[in-house]
């Protein structure tokens, strides 16, 4: 992967120079964009995600849920936990995206130049997501005590954070970070590497090269790669997402979690790790597909060009 590749698209429209700090810190500025009002969208289902999960008889679907929260508690208690998910998907986008330029511009361009470029992707995107899930991890681990105890452990991200540093320190914070990194570094590579060659191969299928075709167009791709690229992310974390289910609802008290999981698959067999596998597609597919166009959308504002293609 040369630099003439990369310099190949172009001088960018507007002012920033490419691979500038000011390029990179936009980039960031793009990931905030994209992941923090999105995820901060699907809260109402993130809510009665987490609490099925821990308590699966608590509801009988997510729509009686719905009725029941907002019945009690009216809009907000349908997007309780908002908060902490708006800050700490934002930091977390910030870092996702705006390290994922840098190292793919430093594995690929300095230090690998002759390195294959999915290699690259993938690199880049796991060294992102360490880094995004050190900001991400605090946040998250507020918004799941709000979410999944009743009454809740904290009525504000505020109240929440106090009172898990007061009893735990700023460690009580981290508790969840190696699970984090395990959940989330593997599906950020999938993200990443399978968008990127998703929209390599779009372009070379239309047979034309992607300079070719106006902002609208180019966006549009990043869509359509975005969706692709979200079913992988869904396909390759569902089997750990139902076993995580299963373990917060089924385990049995002093039970250990390698005991928990075989007697869990015993019971649930290879197929059943698939359940649910369509709608989690439909909801992945459709907030990966959309963080991209809002990405894509915002360099383009700026002047830059869109990801992937080159």
């Amino acid at each position: 992967m040369a630099a003439t590749q990369m310099q190949g698209r172009g001088p960018p429209k507007g002012n920033i120079e490419l691979f500038s700090p000011t390029y990179f810190a936009a980039c960031g500025l793009g990931g905030i964009v994209s992941c923090g009002p999105t995820h901060t969208a699907v809260t109402p289902l993130d809510l009665v995600k987490c609490r099925r999960q821990v308590d699966a008889n608590i509801y009988s679907s997510n729509f009686s849920a719905w009725r029941s929260i907002f019945a009690k508690e009216g809009l907000r208690g349908v997007f309780f936990g908002w908060a902490p998910t708006a800050v700490g998907y934002s930091f977390q986008g910030a870092g996702k995206y705006g390290f994922y330029e840098v190292f793919k511009y430093y594995y690929g361009e300095k230090l690998f130049p002759n390195a294959n470029k999915t290699v690259v992707y993938l690199g880049a995107s796991a060294s992102a997501e360490f880094l995004a899930d050190i900001a991400l991890c605090p946040f998250e681990a507020v918004k799941v005590r709000m979410q999944t105890t009743l009454p809740p452990y904290a009525n504000s991200l505020r109240e929440g954070w106090g009172k898990v540093t007061a009893k735990e320190g700023l460690g009580g914070l981290y508790k969840g970070l190696y699970p984090l990194w395990g959940r989330q570094i593997p599906y950020t590579m999938v993200k990443f590497a399978t968008f990127e060659t998703t929209v390599n191969q779009i372009y070379k299928t239309l047979g034309k090269p992607k300079e070719s075709y106006n902002s609208l167009q180019q966006t549009g791709v990043s869509f359509l790669g975005g969706y692709i690229a979200g079913i992988g992310c869904a396909v390759i974390s569902h089997p750990a997402d139902v076993m995580v289910s299963k373990l917060n609802a089924e385990r049995q008290p002093g039970e250990s979690g390698g005991k928990a999981m075989s007697r869990i698959y015993g019971n649930i067999g290879f197929r059943g790790l698939w359940n649910g596998l369509p709608v989690r597609i439909a909801m992945i597919g459709t907030l990966t597909a959309f963080q991209w166009l809002i990405y894509d959308s915002f360099k383009v504002s700026l002047g830059l060009p869109t990801t992937g293609g080159h």
